[in-house]
């Protein structure tokens, strides 16, 4: 569940078709170097080839987010990303109009004793005084094809926005008041993530195809950690991965994810660190661990308990 940075969006991109079977998506992800398990790569590919949306849930940093990115970097589509939070409405999501212009055309229009009201009313509710948000560019024609667009972070808005969702993920068209609804010529690639600080309501789910994005076994999130951090030696790597997933099973307020274990080896590598001691991971804690009730409870022996028996669960060749 990792991925190579993307281009910008004004690069040119090479436009690929679907994939059109469950290991093609894999091959698709890893070619960005996306490490997808069996599972979610048949999610993906059954949205991909059913019009539908997905809906991701999980753990932060377990890579939800980065599906999105790898699909559009890989498909050579256009990525819109809607970045959800409390107190989201209509304006910030769909469109909202440009007040400043309108005023100015209507100072110009009464200085220069121009059109009657109903006139300039008609000029000013066009597309010309229109500002676009994500919502509503994910619905007009792209020119690599439909883009992909990432409603991120759901459980963050509040539940009537949620409401206000369930006509674009639909119908794919959102209703502007004073200019009617937009349609999507083609339906977007749509993939809603949550980190589930709260509960998102069934109507809406009804409309998307679910997974859940869990934490990575140890094999797998190696394999995650060596195609992001390629430069890492294999004892570095397995013993960040080992330490990081006996982390998750101590009783911490959160719990590190895959994303922390990519970031924590690389600032080890810059650190010079061939292999883990009690004093680096000390020194580095703040690389896994944001919380410091958290950090506190790995100060001392505590952290050199956790690393012997990391050390003695693995097997170097």
């Amino acid at each position: 569940m990792t991925r190579a940075q993307p281009g910008s969006p004004r690069q040119e991109r090479a436009v690929q078709h679907l994939p059109s079977s469950i290991d093609a998506v894999q091959t698709l992800l890893a070619g960005q170097g996306y490490v997808a398990s069996r599972a979610l790569a048949t999610v993906v590919f059954l949205s991909l080839r059913l019009g539908r949306p997905l809906f991701l849930e999980g753990e932060a940093g377990v890579g939800k987010t980065e599906i999105a990115k790898v699909l559009a970097s890989a498909l050579g589509r256009r990525l819109i990303r809607l970045q959800c939070h409390e107190g989201m409405d209509a304006a910030s999501a769909v469109c909202e109009w440009n007040f400043a212009a309108q005023m100015i055309a209507i100072r110009t229009a009464e200085a220069g004793g121009g059109a009657d009201a109903q006139t300039l009313r008609a000029e000013l509710f066009t597309e010309d005084y229109l500002i676009e948000r994500p919502l509503l560019a994910a619905m007009r024609p792209q020119a690599g094809g439909p883009p992909v667009l990432l409603i991120d972070e759901l459980d963050r808005s509040d539940e009537p926005f949620e409401a206000f969702l369930l006509e674009a993920l639909s119908d794919f068209q959102v209703t502007i008041p004073e200019l009617g609804s937009v349609k999507a010529p083609a339906p977007p690639i749509v993939i809603l993530t949550s980190n589930r600080t709260r509960e998102v309501h069934d109507a809406l789910k009804r409309r998307c195809l679910y997974h859940w994005v869990d934490y990575p076994g140890f094999e797998r999130e190696l394999e995650i950690l060596r195609a992001r951090a390629p430069e890492a030696q294999d004892r570095l790597s397995r013993e960040v991965v080992a330490f990081v997933q006996r982390l998750r099973s101590e009783d911490l307020f959160k719990k590190p994810g895959v994303a922390e274990t990519i970031d924590w080896c690389k600032c080890l590598l810059a650190l010079d660190v061939i292999q883990l001691s009690p004093e680096v991971i000390a020194d580095t804690l703040g690389a896994i661990l944001k919380y410091q009730d958290d950090i506190q409870k790995l100060q001392g022996s505590e952290a050199k308990k956790l690393l012997d028996e990391v050390k003695k669960g693995l097997v170097f060749t």
